[in-house]
């Protein structure tokens, strides 16, 4: 199957399916998901919307977090892995954000790189579902199942992206992002994929069960 071809298949399917895939963080505002999507680094969603209300509710605006430093934000994120550096990132994004920004999450992905703990998959997640733009974000879910569905062979997230970038369309970009997040966290997973209820099998080419 020619490349055009599994991109062609995998978008008619999962539209098809998961027509309607979003974001499992809860969030009410940029600054909110900003906030969730640093905690989220190698953590589960579920984790971090079981954390988030407290920090938000002491931390409402980006305002109110650039007072704070890493020693009184660590207290509310105790439960999220790397919870040392992630305090320390909290901080210093909520300072940046209020001194170069006014408080406001930029829609610019080098601006958004600029702050701590933001690289380039967090800054496209941002930029993807606030300012709806053709970007996708690769985390570990959408590397592996690119590779399974045989839609990248890069090596790195970044060549993953611009792999997903030529093939889906502008206008489906921040929705196959979590169409592929989606699939590889419940589906497709690293150690036991269930391949047998997949409807891409047919297309798959991991090979690490019998089916």
């Amino acid at each position: 199957m020619k490349k055009a071809e599994r991109f062609d298949t995998v978008i008619r399917w999962f539209s098809e399916t998961m027509p309607a895939a979003q974001s499992e963080l809860v969030f009410r505002n940029p600054f909110e998901l900003l906030v969730a999507v640093i905690l989220s680094a190698q953590c589960t969603d579920k984790r971090v919307n079981l954390t988030t209300p407290a920090i938000f509710e002491k931390y409402p605006t980006a305002q109110a977090m650039a007072q704070a430093d890493a020693g009184d934000i660590l207290p509310l994120i105790r439960s999220i892995s790397y919870p040392n550096s992630k305090a320390a990132h909290l901080a210093g994004m909520a300072r940046i954000l209020v001194e170069r920004f006014n408080g406001e999450v930029p829609s610019d992905i080098d601006d958004l790189m600029s702050m701590p703990g933001v690289g380039r998959k967090t800054a496209n997640v941002i930029a993807s579902i606030v300012y709806d733009k053709p970007v996708i974000a690769v985390d570990t879910h959408v590397f592996r199942v690119a590779h399974r569905l045989g839609l990248s062979r890069g090596k790195t997230p970044l060549a993953v992206e611009r792999d997903l970038e030529k093939g889906i369309p502008e206008n489906l970009r921040a929705t196959s992002h979590h169409w592929l997040i989606l699939h590889g966290r419940y589906t497709c997973m690293s150690l036991k994929p269930k391949c047998s209820i997949c409807g891409l099998r047919d297309m798959c080419t991991y090979k690490g069960e019998s089916r």
